[in-house]
């Protein structure tokens, strides 16, 4: 428990065997109280890796099921396990999980519902070696991001996030894309439901080893992110009416 709340970290994974133990052996786990691990069917030791670190909640799809579909699976057994704070991290050991009691403080004292780690704020992303067509383009989808969603955010492209479980209760999270958009699907519902979010910078790290989208795929991601945000707009507008804006709860 920290400060009253039970924090559930969930590490969503598909072909993270190198970098796995990394990433866990930094976690908090002083302030930790579950750590979930949902293997999206690897083709790797993914699984073994987590079962001999003694990650007690592990998850195994045996057909995989996406990157947001691999989300989805995390969050539902968060819920499950009770979690007041999910903190969701990569496996890959891009983010590091030092800032993770940062994180849970900002949601824990009640001040935001939502922390993202920012590799924006700050020098992080250049610094750690971020391809700066990739650079570029985060700039570009954020700037017109911003506009269309009424907000102020460095970036919406973070795999690093903390969430209430009030946050989680209540967006519809489970009729999102199972695929990278996934993510700022999540930021248009969070924000279109005015639950406040906060941003830390965060440092990052790219590496071989590092999970990274194919051009291809990031070319499918950068128009489903244009289009979350236009349907977001519409919707707002009362244009649309889209399930995914439905609330839960």
């Amino acid at each position: 428990m920290f400060q009253n709340k039970k924090i559930v970290v969930v590490l969503p994974a598909y072909n993270a065997a190198l970098t796995l133990e990394r990433t866990y052996h930094e976690i908090p786990h002083d302030i930790v109280d579950e750590v979930i691990l949902v293997d999206d069917a690897s083709s790797d030791d993914t699984l073994e890796v987590g079962r001999r670190l003694g990650i007690k909640h592990l998850v195994r799809h045996e057909q995989n099921k996406g990157y947001g579909g691999n989300q989805k699976t995390c969050y539902h057994k968060a819920l499950e396990l009770g979690a007041d704070i999910v903190i969701m991290l990569h496996p890959d050991y891009q983010y590091t999980p030092k800032l993770i009691p940062a994180m849970a403080t900002l949601i824990s004292s009640g001040l935001y519902s939502v922390v993202l780690g920012s590799r924006i704020l700050g020098k992080g992303a250049l610094k750690g070696g971020m391809p700066l067509h990739k650079y570029f383009s985060n700039r570009v989808l954020t700037f017109i991001e911003n506009i269309l969603l009424s907000e102020k955010l460095s970036e919406y492209h973070t795999g690093y996030r903390a969430y209430s479980r009030e946050v989680l209760e209540t967006i519809n999270f489970p009729a999102n894309s199972d695929n990278f958009v996934f993510d700022n699907q999540v930021l248009s519902q969070i924000i279109y439901h005015d639950f406040q979010i906060a941003e830390i910078t965060c440092p990052t790290k790219y590496f071989p080893e590092a999970s990274s989208i194919n051009f291809a795929n990031s070319v499918t991601y950068g128009m489903g992110v244009l289009k979350v945000a236009m349907m977001h707009r519409l919707q707002k507008w009362g244009l649309v009416k889209r399930d995914i804006y439905i609330k839960r709860s």
